[in-house]
């Protein structure tokens, strides 16, 4: 990317931040304006309606595996303040809101049926969507798996990929009439990279390239996801969402680009070429060794890992760049992993962007790249693609009028839809889902860092929209 090509992008987005409506006026027709969250991130009430320790319940207990060393018991209490949130969906005006049924709230244990209580909860917030005009996409799958699956190997073993389908048919029976679109699984690649190759979050485990049976087993999951859905005659779209990072070599070396070829495959392709081709990415040469894990799968599990999609999730949040070379640090994007010494390559910083709280590269022209690679690996087989995740981390400060003024979060916001709105040669882009609605409480990094356009006073609860918040509310205002 150029040093003009991004001086460019820059003042695109600042060309928006007072004028939110006229960028508005550039989204295409039809497009899709929503807000995304995530069960264990924002519901809390972690005992109610029977609910059964995830593996983040597990994670989140155990000593320095969180930043601030706080947990998700209460996290936002959107359980007990749902209708109060689905009121500042309508206020802000989205067409839809993604957020995800927690596993180990709606089935506890992973097994069995769904839980009275917990589906009368769900009913009400789809419910009440709707009658708000908000359409709901559900994602099935955002990381809580049940504590006593992981206790048989979770992802690690065939048999989660079937408990989750039997749990997909469930739910398609229970929301399948109201739900305008499903997710199955949000980020495989993350679940596998970081749960079970690095440590950096739940279960834990620091497996390195041994961890890939997790990554076959989601896709497994996925697929026999899909057509437990379809058995269950939701009315809704199904697709899956994997986050998607494009990659560079640091250097003109070619061990640099070797590598920088191995994190594409194991954080891109190692996902969306099963799921959109059917086969497992052409893995040749002194990479081979890495990848000893896929060696033994049926084939037979690809026809199932490739069935047909209506969309496929694209979450976008920053580019990667790759040196070979063990790393210098034990720092990861999420945190800190021991384990990451070990790696035969590291990841590079790009200080030519500037950086959000979480010290990622702000980089939305890396957006179009990502929608370009899509279109030219994926041609015919690619579905229309929504953006299913796109937003940042900044710290907040709140003045002393109780408001919250979060340029930082306007710009960054401009600047990547207006990247969605240009959208790119081969690709039919429906929609782009801010994350987040609310703060809340972010993983491994507990409360220390807030991705939403609401504040969320932790200790009271109070929410309060920041700038952020009035500004899309005025783009969605003036789409034409």
């Amino acid at each position: 990317m150029s040093t003009a090509a991004q001086r460019s992008a820059r003042r695109s987005g600042r060309e928006w931040l007072d004028n939110p409506a006229g960028l508005g006026e550039l989204m295409p027709a039809g497009f899709t304006m929503g807000v995304a969250t995530s069960a264990f991130q924002i519901e809390g009430a972690i005992l109610d309606d029977g609910r059964e320790p995830s593996t983040w319940d597990t994670f989140m207990g155990q000593k320095g595996r969180v930043l601030d060393g706080s947990d998700a018991a209460v996290a936002t209490d959107h359980y007990h303040r749902w209708a109060e949130d689905v009121r500042l969906l309508r206020e802000l005006g989205v067409d839809s809101y993604r957020f995800s049924l927690g596993w180990s709230r709606l089935q506890p244990g992973g097994r069995g049926a769904l839980s009275r209580s917990a589906t009368a909860f769900y009913d009400r917030l789809i419910d009440e969507l709707l009658a708000n005009g908000i359409a709901p996409m559900a994602t099935l799958f955002h990381w809580d798996t049940p504590e006593a699956l992981q206790h048989g190997g979770g992802w690690l073993q065939r048999d989660t990929a079937h408990r989750f389908a039997e749990y997909a048919f469930l739910a398609g029976e229970a929301f399948g009439d109201r739900v305008d679109s499903w997710v199955t699984i949000n980020e495989p690649a993350t679940v596998t990279l970081n749960g079970y190759a690095l440590g950096v979050h739940a279960p834990g485990a620091t497996l390195l390239f041994d961890s890939l049976p997790a990554a076959h087993h989601q896709l497994l999951g996925h697929g026999l996801a899909v057509g437990a859905l379809r058995d269950a005659s939701v009315t809704g779209r199904i697709g899956i969402t994997n986050v998607h990072s494009p990659v560079e070599p640091a250097g003109d070396s070619e061990d640099d680009a070797v590598f920088a070829e191995l994190f594409d495959i194991v954080h891109n392709r190692l996902y969306a070429d099963p799921v959109l081709l059917g086969r497992w990415p052409d893995i040749r040469g002194e990479l081979e060794p890495y990848f000893t894990g896929l060696r033994e799968i049926d084939p037979a599990d690809l026809e199932i890992i490739s069935a047909p999609l209506d969309f496929y999730g694209l979450n976008y949040y920053m580019p990667t760049r790759i040196s070979a070379g063990a790393p210098a640090d034990a720092t990861t994007p999420d945190g800190e992993s021991a384990a990451a010494r070990r790696l035969p390559f590291s990841l590079e910083p790009w200080p030519e962007f500037g950086q959000t709280g979480f010290g990622w590269p702000v980089a939305a022209e890396y957006l179009g790249v990502a929608l370009a690679e899509l279109a030219e690996r994926y041609g015919d087989a690619l579905p229309p693609v929504v953006i299913t995740e796109g937003g940042a981390s900044f710290p907040d400060v709140v003045q002393r009028d109780g408001s919250i003024d979060d340029e930082a979060r306007v710009l960054y916001l401009a600047e990547h839809l207006a990247a969605a709105f240009a959208g790119a040669p081969g690709v039919t882009l429906g929609g782009y889902y801010v994350w987040s609605l609310l703060d809340n409480w972010e993983w491994a990094a507990g409360f220390s860092q807030r991705f939403g356009l609401v504040h969320v006073d932790f200790a009271t609860q109070n929410r309060t929209p920041k700038r952020s918040f009035t500004w899309l509310q005025r783009l969605i205002g003036g789409r034409a």
